[in-house]
């Protein structure tokens, strides 16, 4: 079969033909490329046409295939926010358990959510930093060993793909072909027999943004069920404090909830129940933190 190009000529092609060949990954005569989230929508709708077709014609798209690895932000935005809508419930419901006043509410809330997400953000920065420091040291010494004895690691990656199910005969030729790029196949040893993913060069600046990312979120979402004791008295006057509690669970609870669907984006579960787990889990911390507090308030008060 011939594999030269027909001539080339502008052609206009009706929108719903465009918006297929979109879908299936292959370029419109207007100009319409893949995107990059073509080959997921394909494998998320189990459409195996679609997803050969995007594979088949990748080199007339606009973009690579987009994969779903680290989440990029998505966990200090996520673990920061639930900490922090939780740790500030938490307070909620327990001095609400335990019949403390508005004004203790808000000085214990507020002070707790600023103080435990400075703590947070300086806890994920210096964490992630200690461990791509550790990362890097590993290298160095997978570096000096490769440069002082190539042939013991040449040896031990063969011996990881063997056990791995490779022919020793392919082992072989892939690693000794591997070996040939000495900082790329360091990086393979990294990966293959440590578990280790070497950091990027700015692997710092990155740590600051997870730090940062990592506070705001914390004291963003921590602020939720408090702003309900400060928006509402202004708003409508004195409110008493069962109804500003009640105000508190119903933000925290739609919160988790959205939370818990954005979180879905980033795995299999869907929406609901990814949504519907994390309101429930949230509301479960909620429901032990009331009840230590009116615990606590007996037997203080007798």
């Amino acid at each position: 079969m011939s594999s030269s190009q027909p001539e080339s000529h502008h052609i206009t092609v009706p929108t719903e033909t465009s918006d297929l060949l979109v879908k299936t990954g292959l370029p419109s005569g207007n100009g319409t490329a893949a995107t990059d989230t073509d080959a997921r929508k394909a494998y998320e709708d189990f459409d195996t046409h679609a997803s050969r077709n995007f594979h088949d014609n990748r080199h007339n798209v606009s973009g690579k295939e987009m994969h779903k690895t680290e989440g990029g932000m998505l966990k200090p935005i996520i673990f920061g926010g639930l900490d922090g809508i939780l740790t500030s419930f938490a307070i909620v419901a327990g001095a609400a358990g335990g019949n403390v006043g508005t004004g203790v509410i808000l000085i214990m809330g507020f002070s707790n959510i600023f103080a435990d997400a400075l703590s947070m953000g300086v806890g994920e920065f210096l964490s992630s930093k200690a461990e791509n420091e550790w990362i890097l040291s590993e290298r160095r010494r997978e570096q000096w060993e490769m440069e002082n004895y190539p042939e013991g690691e040449i040896q031990e990656m063969i011996d990881i793909y063997e056990s791995r199910g490779m022919g020793r005969e392919d082992a072989e030729l892939v690693i000794n072909t591997m070996s040939k790029y000495q900082d790329f196949f360091v990086n393979v040893m990294m990966k293959e027999e440590l578990e280790l993913q070497v950091p990027d060069d700015d692997y710092l600046m990155d740590n600051v943004k997870e730090g940062v990312v990592m506070f705001l979120s914390f004291a963003f979402f921590g602020a939720l069920p408090l702003l309900g004791y400060v928006i509402f008295p202004i708003m409508f006057g004195q409110l008493d404090e069962e109804f500003l509690f009640t105000v508190a669970c119903i933000v925290t609870g739609i919160v988790l909830f959205l939370m818990g669907c954005v979180k879905s984006n980033f795995s299999t579960t869907h929406w609901i129940w990814s949504g519907t787990e994390t309101f429930l889990l949230g509301g479960a911390c909620a429901t032990i933190a009331y009840t230590i507090g009116q615990l606590v308030d007996k037997i203080v008060t007798g």
